[in-house]
């Protein structure tokens, strides 16, 4: 029981955060450096997030059919493979790895 009210916390602070923005700046513009930090806030949220799991706690869950998945993808989209594309490539790189280092 305790788990739902953190979650129902989560989510009317969340929805709270998200309404007081346009209450309190109504029709008014943020200043060009506070829009420029928001709009850079997810993709560092999301790397964060892909280092921990990619690495694990303390570094301990670093795999390298892993790593080298990541580094197709990357291949894959500097050659402006469709993202589907680069998804399947990384795929197959992890599981060819995998099946090569067992």
């Amino acid at each position: 029981m305790n788990l739902w009210w953190a979650i129902v916390s989560v989510a009317l602070i969340s929805f709270t955060f998200k309404a007081t923005g346009p209450a309190v700046l109504g029709d008014r513009r943020l200043p060009v450096a506070a829009r420029g930090v928001i709009a850079l806030l997810a993709p560092v949220l999301l790397a964060g997030l892909l280092v921990v799991d990619v690495a694990g706690p303390r570094w301990t869950g670093l795999d390298g059919a892993l790593l080298s998945g990541l580094a197709a993808v990357v291949a894959a989209r500097l050659l402006r493979a469709p993202m589907l594309l680069a998804i399947v490539a990384a795929m197959a790189v992890t599981a060819l790895v995998r099946l090569l280092s067992s």
